[in-house]
């Protein structure tokens, strides 16, 4: 009985150390790392924030927990931002930090400027004197539109500190959600599970289907930025996909934040896909015991401080064959990024672009800007896009 008393002792030591990221690094390894780092990875912005003196400053409790949130940024010092909140409350609890970090990513000066969130069009810069912001008019057949915006619930963890029984209980929980929306004709529609026992499980084949649809998120487990931060611990459990009827109206659960929803369509009028999300937001949210979490200066509390503010995203598929003509999107990049706008593949970052020239454009800013006035940005960014590969054609005419 007491070799059994000592053994579960050293197991439960066994094991503390195991969660502990691989090998138990002690604070002060971490704090030495990050230090030596400053001076081999400028790019790194959790690195470069990162003071001694603030982590001194913390009572020990705090700093481990702060060292947490820059795990990612230590493991993997080619990071850009480097680091992820952890809690709800962390952009507060270590406000000094975030608040640096997020004026360096983001390029404001928060001394003089204040997030706010404001769906309304009204007043918005740029807005087309009828307030629709018809691509038709931009001379633009129907495009393939997307806008998705992250919410986290304020009684979890955020996803790089779930345990798996976190992650197990906060989909179940999202379950009488999804089945209020399933049965309110105006989204009906399905829920599935890539949990193992779960009710709605799908095997691997139906899950990777819907991942080459671009319905469901793939596996995070490869991701080594994920992996150092904990958001994609304990794969597949916790993660699902609600789908409305028309495959117009998604959500995921337990990708890089608890709640990733987005809207969908094929169209010309970017005002359509973007009142639908907000009308699935405000319906989500209502049933959501608890609330989502938001920073009253920062606005949406989102994982990762690259999304911060709206967690949003608003994007179209759209066609640039003399931008691309090299076969990679190089220099619509190039013209996106003085017009503020981010270039990917066809398929989202890092994969290729359509054989047709096909590209995946946003605004780049999330933080410090409404939601109106990212999709209002977007409208503004396609029609300059739009005239810079008409001019890249005559261009080539005139060197030929």
């Amino acid at each position: 009985v007491t070799a059994l008393y000592q053994g579960i002792s050293k197991l439960k030591a066994a094991e503390e150390a195991e969660g502990g990221g691989g090998g138990a690094v002690s604070n002060e390894d971490k704090v030495a790392q990050l230090v030596g780092l400053k001076s081999k990875y400028a790019n790194n912005i959790a690195v470069q924030t990162f003071d001694v003196d603030y982590y001194r400053s913390l009572a020990p409790e705090l700093q481990t927990r702060f060292l947490k949130c820059l795990d990612s940024g230590r493991e993997n010092p080619d990071s850009n931002m480097g680091c992820y909140a952890n809690q709800p409350d962390d952009y507060e609890t270590f406000r000094p930090f975030f608040e640096k970090a997020l004026e360096r990513y983001h390029k404001v000066d928060l001394k003089v400027k204040k997030h706010t969130n404001d769906w309304n069009f009204a007043g918005v810069a740029g807005l087309p004197a009828d307030g629709v912001l018809d691509l038709s008019k931009l001379g633009l057949p129907p495009l393939s539109m997307r806008v998705r915006t992250g919410r986290n619930l304020n009684r979890f963890p955020l996803p790089a500190s779930m345990t798996r029984e976190d992650r197990v209980k906060l989909e179940q929980e999202m379950g009488a959600v999804f089945d209020q929306l399933i049965a309110d004709p105006q989204f009906g529609g399905q829920y599935v599970s890539i949990t193992p026992g779960h009710a709605k499980h799908i095997d691997d084949k139906a899950y990777q289907e819907l991942v080459d649809s671009n319905i469901m998120f793939k596996d995070m487990s490869a991701d080594p930025y994920l992996k150092s931060s904990g958001i994609s611990g304990d794969w597949p459990y916790g993660r699902g996909c609600y789908m409305s009827a028309d495959k117009g109206f998604n959500i995921w659960v337990g990708e890089e934040d608890h709640l990733r929803i987005m809207c969908m369509q094929k169209g010309v009028l970017l005002n359509a896909v973007f009142d639908r999300l907000k009308a699935a937001v405000d319906v989500v949210e209502s049933k959501i015991e608890g609330g989502c979490a938001r920073h009253p200066d920062f606005g949406v509390v989102t994982s990762c401080p690259t999304n911060i503010g709206t967690g949003m995203r608003a994007s179209v598929h759209i066609a640039l064959p003399k931008l691309c003509a090299d076969g990679t999107e190089r220099k619509a990049k190039e013209i996106a990024k003085t017009l503020g706008l981010s270039v990917r593949g066809k398929g989202g970052e890092h994969t290729p672009i359509g054989k047709d020239g096909t590209v995946d454009i946003s605004p780049s800013a999330r933080f410090c800007i409404s939601e109106a006035e990212i999709v209002t940005a977007l409208y503004q960014g396609i029609s300059k896009l739009k005239a810079a590969e008409e001019a890249e054609g005559g261009e080539q005419a005139a060197a030929s």
